[in-house]
């Protein structure tokens, strides 16, 4: 039977039933003290116990956790999305810089080409840049951003820093279209640099290729032989050079070998061309040459010259001698 709220006394009452409890609850809390500073019963307990309650902690804190997870989780994607962005733009501005450099750093040695070329040679040439190819089936062009106002006329030689590319054929007021070597319509005289034999060396639609259809059955040209301008006709001018003899065949009538030539010039990646002028002409007759032979003091005397004998002179009143004549 439930005892009634004014009979119920507290805990630790003022009676002596009340005082024997505390008392004997400090002995029970005394002897708890020192078997755990003693033995470390108390901290097996309570490693027990957490290792017991920690379960549901973390149950009891998963909701939390997670939307703070996943707070982090989409503002880290957002912003790793933006770096990613941002790393993939500078990359591309990177290798676009790097790839200009190269560029810039390529035509720099092509210019250097060139202008070697120039003062090994002393030519008077002009730099022109390319401004289009055409290596169709039927006409190999290119165009040039030099025309009538920058000094260029029709028939001009155009060639790099490593041979002969063509020569200009139309003359525009800014811009001149250049027909190259490898042209079905070209031809240029030519001498192989080994052997010194002379021929023409005639476009092809390989695009290519220069193609060599006059060679003598007897000439000497084999692959590998450089092939140089003659100078023959006046257009081009000697020693440039213009291909290499990739093979030697007969010809289809059977009565001449016809080699066929790679060019040596770059025409499919020539950014910069030099246009030649005409070589000037050299001023007045040509000096004479020194006469050879041994020093003047060492020289023998000149032999006496003998006056010849006096002519007879006719007198005008004078008789004419007697003629006698042959029985």
């Amino acid at each position: 039977m439930a005892l009634a709220r004014e009979d119920s006394s507290p805990l630790f009452a003022g009676t002596v039933a009340g005082t024997l409890r505390l008392i004997l609850y400090l002995a029970f809390a005394m002897v708890l003290m020192v078997l755990d500073h003693r033995n470390g019963w108390m901290w097996r307990i309570r490693y027990t116990a957490s290792a017991v309650v920690e379960p549901v902690y973390r149950l009891a804190g998963m909701p939390a956790a997670g939307m703070r997870n996943l707070s982090v989780a989409f503002a880290d994607r957002q912003l790793l999305t933006e770096q990613n962005q941002r790393l993939r733009e500078d990359l591309l501005l990177a290798n676009a810089k790097l790839n200009r450099m190269a560029s810039v750093a390529q035509q720099n040695e092509r210019l250097k080409e060139l202008l070697a070329t120039q003062h090994s040679l002393e030519l008077n040439v002009q730099l022109a840049r390319v401004i289009d190819v055409d290596l169709g089936s039927y006409r190999h062009r290119m165009l040039v951003n030099a025309g009538a106002r920058d000094g260029v006329k029709k028939g001009q030689v155009v060639i790099d820093a490593r041979g002969v590319i063509g020569q200009v054929v139309e003359v525009m007021p800014r811009t001149s279209l250049v027909m190259l070597v490898t042209d079905p319509d070209h031809a240029i005289p030519v001498v192989v640099e080994r052997t010194g034999l002379r021929t023409v060396a005639y476009g092809s639609r390989d695009g290519d290729q220069l193609s060599l259809p006059n060679i003598s059955m007897a000439a000497d040209v084999r692959p590998g032989d450089k092939l140089l301008t003659s100078g023959l006709g006046g257009r081009f001018p000697p020693g440039f050079p213009v291909g290499e003899i990739r093979g030697v065949e007969p010809g289809a009538s059977g009565m001449f070998l016809e080699g066929r030539a790679r060019p040596t010039a770059d025409l499919d990646r020539s950014e910069d061309v030099l246009l030649l002028h005409d070589q000037a002409e050299p001023a007045g007759p040509p000096e004479p040459a020194t006469p050879a032979g041994p020093p003047a003091d060492l020289a023998p005397a000149p032999a006496a010259t003998v006056a010849p004998p006096p002519r007879a002179t006719t007198l005008p009143n004078a008789a004419p001698a007697p003629t006698s004549t042959a029985p």
